[in-house]
C-alpha cells in the first residue's frame, strides 16, 4: 500500500459498549493517520452507514467487537458481509478474552487480525497500520491461547508487537506524557493530579518530548504534523520491527507469498 495511504485511512468502528466506542473514538482521532467516519453497535448500523454514502467514503478499516457477534457462524457472517460490500476491507476484530475457536473462523474469513483489548491499549492506531502489511496479526495473549494442530491460523499469523520502550523515560517522566498528551489535560490539572509544580511538570514534558524526538520513525511520523501529535504518535508507537514499509500489500482474499516467510521479529 502506497505511503499517502497511510494517512487519514477511514475507520468505522464496530462496539456493543458505549464507552468504549468513545474511548477508540478519541484515541484513533488523537491520530492523523486515522479518520472516524462512523460508530456504530451493530453490524446493520455499519452496514446502513455504507450504504448511506458514496463509495468514496466507504471505510478502509473496520474495528469489529468480536461480542456484536453471538457465536462464531454470526461473525463468520458478519465479517463476509462486509468484505463483499466494500472491495479492500480490511477487518480488526477486537476481544476481551482469548477465543481460539473465534479467531479461526475470523482468519478463514478473511479478517485481517484479532487482538486483545488489553495487550493492544493505546497502540490502536499503530496495530491498524501494521495489519496492512500482514495477512492476519494477533496480539501476544491469542498466540499463547492458541494449539497446534487444531488452530491452523497460527500458520500465517504475525504477532502484533509491544509498545515502543523508551528506557531513558522515567516514570515520572512517562506520567506527564500522559496526562498532557494522552489525556489533553492542562499543565496546571495535570501538576495537581501529579502533585508537583507546574514548572516541574512542564520540565518532566520538556525532557519527554526530547527523549521522543531522539525515536527513529523512519518517515512513518509526518514532518508537517505538530510537536503535540508528534508526541503522541511516538508515545503510543510499537517496537520497531523488520517490516518493510514498501512491501506489497497482502490483499483480503489473497495467498501470501512465500517471501512473507522472511518477514520476522
Amino acid at each position: 500500500m502506497a505511503n499517502n495511504r497511510r494517512l487519514n485511512l477511514k475507520v468505522l468502528v464496530v462496539d456493543t459498549d458505549f464507552y468504549a466506542l468513545r474511548a477508540l473514538n478519541s484515541y484513533l482521532a488523537w491520530d492523523r493517520r486515522t479518520r472516524v467516519v462512523a460508530l456504530t453497535t451493530s453490524i446493520d448500523g455499519a452496514l446502513d452507514y455504507i450504504a448511506s454514502v458514496a463509495p468514496p467514503e466507504h471505510p478502509d478499516v473496520v474495528l469489529l467487537d468480536v461480542e456484536a457477534s453471538a457465536d462464531g457462524e454470526t461473525l463468520r457472517h458478519a465479517i463476509t458481509r462486509l468484505l463483499n460490500t466494500v472491495k479492500g476491507l480490511v477487518i480488526l476484530c477486537l476481544a476481551r478474552r482469548a477465543d481460539t475457536q473465534l479467531t479461526s473462523v475470523a482468519a478463514a474469513a478473511g479478517a485481517r487480525g484479532m487482538l486483545l483489548r488489553n495487550e493492544l491499549r493505546l497502540q490502536l492506531v499503530g496495530a491498524t497500520i501494521y495489519a496492512l502489511d500482514h495477512r492476519f496479526v494477533v496480539t501476544p495473549g491469542i498466540v499463547a491461547a492458541a494449539r497446534k494442530p487444531h488452530d491452523d491460523w497460527l500458520d500465517i499469523a504475525e504477532t502484533l508487537p509491544g509498545e515502543r520502550a523508551y528506557p531513558a523515560m522515567s516514570d515520572r517522566i512517562r506520567q506527564a506524557l500522559w496526562l498532557t498528551v494522552v489525556e489533553g489535560m492542562p499543565a496546571q490539572l495535570a501538576a495537581d493530579e501529579m502533585g508537583i509544580s507546574p514548572h516541574t511538570l512542564r520540565s518532566y514534558v520538556k525532557e519527554g518530548y526530547r527523549i521522543l524526538e531522539t525515536a527513529d520513525d523512519d518517515g512513518e511520523v509526518p514532518d508537517e504534523i505538530s510537536p503535540l501529535e508528534r508526541a503522541f504518535m511516538r508515545f503510543t508507537a510499537l517496537e520497531k520491527t523488520r517490516q518493510a514499509s514498501l512491501k506489497r500489500p497482502v490483499v483480503p482474499g489473497e495467498h501470501g507469498d512465500e517471501d512473507d516467510d522472511e518477514e520476522g521479529d
